[in-house]
């Protein structure tokens, strides 16, 4: 019986075709990211993961439109960093770059300020390496929101914060002035 029900799972390989960084900026593949040659399948969003995506970008959207500072947010959108291409899960763009880039496919930058939503299957040295990358190509502002620990850590160029349940969270240097309850995001 067990033999038999073994002979009859079928395991689905998903095999990306080799293409350029160029290519991949062109024309990406849903759900991949560009990591070294290859396209990295992006996975591990969680009902949770999910609900703190939306919540983050309507938050950041709502408060750039109240304030008056204008750009945009985005949520999974491609942008170029150093010699890779990475969707970041919630990303803000200034007034002036949606300007600069208009209706851009991908953008050939790191967005200013960016949030990665980690999931049970991110690894802690790859969440790191990749926060290095985008500070490297750009980035002046992470958040990495880490549901399961309930702590958000705001990484610049100059200094790396750690906010917990019972803080309030808030914008260092772009979208000045956003500040949320960690509770309340997290929730």
């Amino acid at each position: 019986m067990v033999s038999s029900l073994i002979e009859s799972i079928e395991i689905q390989v998903i095999e990306f075709p080799r293409i350029s960084l160029e290519e991949w900026m062109e024309n990406p593949p849903d759900s991949t990211e560009w990591v070294d040659g290859e396209l990295v399948e992006k996975n591990g969003m969680t009902a949770k993961t999910g609900r703190i995506q939306s919540r983050l970008s309507r938050y950041w959207g709502n408060y750039a439109l109240s304030s008056g500072q204008g750009g945009e947010v985005y949520t999974e959108t491609g942008c170029r960093t150093v010699g890779r291409g990475r969707c970041p899960d919630v990303s803000y763009l200034t007034p002036e770059l949606v300007a600069q880039f208009n209706d851009f496919t991908i953008l050939p930058q790191s967005f200013p300020l960016i949030a990665e939503i980690i999931s049970p299957t991110d690894k802690a040295e790859e969440v790191f390496a990749k926060t290095n990358e985008y500070l490297q190509s750009g980035c002046q502002e992470i958040w990495l929101v880490l549901p399961e620990s309930q702590w958000i850590v705001v990484v610049t160029q100059q200094q790396r914060l750690l906010f917990a349940r019972g803080e309030v969270v808030s914008t260092q240097i772009v979208l000045p002035g956003f500040s949320i309850a960690v509770d309340e995001l997290l929730a």
